[in-house]
């Protein structure tokens, strides 16, 4: 047992990491859905439009342009979150608000073509095979765990992790206590209601497609500068499993999804090093079936009530 506390102890670490990526872009779902009970399959291509757009500012920086590290990392961050943002916005207004009130699965093929275009939209301008990004963040934290072995803490996985917990305590506060958090929540009850009380539901529909952007941006960012490399088509693969987390920890909810990207990055790590890399994402979607067999509406999801 004491041979295995600290193996354990550095995939905890790998899947904490994977699982904050997951969370921020699982709460761009969970929010979409929560407020228009619909699915905005082209959010994916979202997180992958961030990680090309902060590559794109840190090429026109320069990476020998003399500026301190931490202010080229947050001038990735800043241009991509305002390019996708738009991004978001223009996605609700040409995918969803005129198809909105009609049958749900023509929003759905809409989002869906949305993600294509959105990949050969990026294909053909940087082309389709892989990007190097530079290591900017280089370096690990060497952390004696038992005797013979030490975990190693990777700066881009900290960092990634500790961006990711400010984001979302941000986030929270902002829901709970802002007049535009208030509404969400409103319309999330009743979007019908909040609209005949005043509040502006097409604002606030708006809204949780931008913000959803934004964090998602965020995650493309910083996983780009982990990995170190980028082509036109993770977003997909990184979306269904987002998608999954949000399932996972239950639609609809912020908390559920923060819980359900860290559960799913634990399964992928923990399966990759115990059993196969090959294997991470049939445990991922399996434990996705089993939560969704004996608790349909996720871990932290409410059964939905049919208004009459």
């Amino acid at each position: 047992m004491s041979e295995l506390l600290p193996q354990l102890t550095q995939q905890l670490f790998n899947g904490l990491s994977l699982g904050a990526i997951y969370a921020l872009i699982a709460i761009g779902y969970t929010m979409v859905y929560g407020i228009i009970g619909m699915i905005n399959f082209a959010h994916g291509e979202i997180y992958m439009i961030g990680a090309y757009v902060g590559l794109i500012t840190l090429s026109a920086l320069g990476t020998t342009s003399g500026l301190p590290l931490p202010v080229v990392i947050l001038c990735m961050l800043v241009v991509a979150v305002v390019v996708t943002a738009a991004y978001g916005y223009t996605i609700e207004k040409v995918a969803y608000a005129p198809l909105r009130g009609g049958p749900r699965l023509v929003p759905l093929i809409s989002a869906i073509g949305m993600s294509i275009f959105l990949q050969n939209w990026v294909a053909i301008g940087q082309g389709a095979r892989d990007v190097a990004v530079p290591a900017l963040v280089s370096g690990a934290v060497q952390i004696p765990i038992g005797p013979g072995f030490t975990m190693t803490a990777p700066y881009s996985r900290i960092m990634i992790i500790l961006v990711t917990v400010v984001l979302m305590i941000a986030l929270s506060l902002y829901i709970k206590f802002s007049r535009v958090g208030r509404a969400s929540r409103a319309c999330s009850q009743d979007l019908h209601m909040a609209n005949l009380l005043g509040i502006d539901t097409n604002r606030i529909i708006s809204f949780t497609f931008v913000i959803g952007a934004m964090l998602a941006a965020v995650g493309g960012v910083l996983i780009a500068l982990a990995i170190g490399k980028l082509n036109p088509f993770i977003g997909f693969i990184a979306g269904i499993k987002a998608f999954t987390a949000a399932v996972l920890g239950g639609i609809g909810s912020i908390p559920g999804a923060m819980l359900g990207g860290v559960l799913l990055g634990l399964a992928e790590t923990f399966a990759a090093a115990y059993i196969s890399s090959q294997y991470k994402d049939i445990v991922a979607f399996t434990l996705l079936v089993l939560i969704l067999l004996f608790r349909p509406t996720g871990l932290l999801g409410k059964p939905e009530v049919e208004k009459v």
